[in-house]
């Protein structure tokens, strides 16, 4: 068994029906900066000044013994006064027969951080989309008004363009013109009138 846990990459801890630690893993005294000296023997809720002493831990291993419950997964967040906040995913079981339970500690609060970090993140980038699309959508209705004003210009120059050619046509043909140039013969009968 203290081979088992020895090798073991997780932290172990194995308890005994009291919930005092029979033996801990090299793990758990790294990660939680802890010696086997006031590990070992020592009841888990008053180890490192009472900092396992955690209302959700508590509840979770009092259900094991009695009812042979095997816990997965089960999430545990604590603020250590030596290392500081920790997330962990526990698990555990009795220990076949033997009233012996083992508690494996997985720290996950790395995970969790990057996994609050991405969410921050994604949320920060779909704001920052958000924005731009707003800038583009009003970008674009602004250039539709201009083209629309362009548009309406370059058909009222078009217009005008039509009503010049109109008017040259008019002027050319005598449209208009042609009772002022009789008019010339008018003042030639009344010069005619004056020598008389």
């Amino acid at each position: 068994m203290s081979t088992l846990i020895d090798v073991a990459r997780e932290s172990f801890l194995i308890l005994d029906d009291d919930f005092r630690v029979i033996s801990a893993s090299p793990t758990f005294y790294e990660t939680f900066l802890v010696n086997r000296q006031k590990t070992e023997k020592k009841l888990l809720y008053k180890l490192g000044n009472g900092q396992w002493d955690i209302p959700e831990l508590k509840k979770m291993l009092g259900g094991i013994l009695p009812k042979k419950k095997v816990v997965k997964n089960y999430k545990v967040e604590h603020n250590f006064q030596t290392i500081g906040r920790k997330t962990m995913l526990l698990n555990a079981r009795q220990i076949d027969t033997v009233k012996l339970i083992i508690l494996a500690i997985e720290d996950i609060t790395d995970k969790e951080n990057l996994k609050e970090k991405l969410a921050e993140y994604t949320k920060g980038l779909e704001n920052k989309i958000a924005e731009r699309t707003k800038e583009l959508a009003d970008k674009i209705k602004e250039l539709e008004l201009t083209n629309r004003s362009m548009v309406g210009r370059e058909l009222k120059m078009v217009e005008l363009k039509k009503e010049i050619v109109d008017l040259k046509k008019r002027v050319k043909n005598g449209n208009g013109n042609g009772n002022h140039k009789n008019g010339n013969g008018g003042n030639g009968n009344h010069k005619n009138s004056i020598r008389k």
